[in-house]
């Protein structure tokens, strides 16, 4: 399933959700969210983030979002020096 989903231009996306805590809201708590999902709609992390607004009393403060592709063509480099030990 998960190469399928690579396959379908689904990459690694990795959310830092930063949110106030229910009984002190001047202090934000982080919490770290990682699934495969598509860019640029991101339906994992929106059905996500509709779960915490809908169940939890942590009001949202801020979502930060990075990604990565996982399946990529391999990364060539020349090696600058040649060393040879005995």
């Amino acid at each position: 399933m998960s190469l399928r989903l690579q396959l379908n231009d689904y990459r690694l996306t990795t959310a830092e959700i930063l949110y106030r805590l229910p009984d002190h809201p001047a202090l934000l708590q982080a919490y770290i969210w990682q699934e495969l999902d598509l860019a640029p709609s991101y339906p994992q992390l929106r059905r996500f983030l509709d779960f915490w607004t809908r169940s939890l009393e942590g009001r949202l403060h801020s979502v930060r979002v990075a990604q990565q592709a996982m399946i990529a063509p391999a990364a060539l480099r020349h090696a600058s020096a040649s060393l040879t030990l005995h």
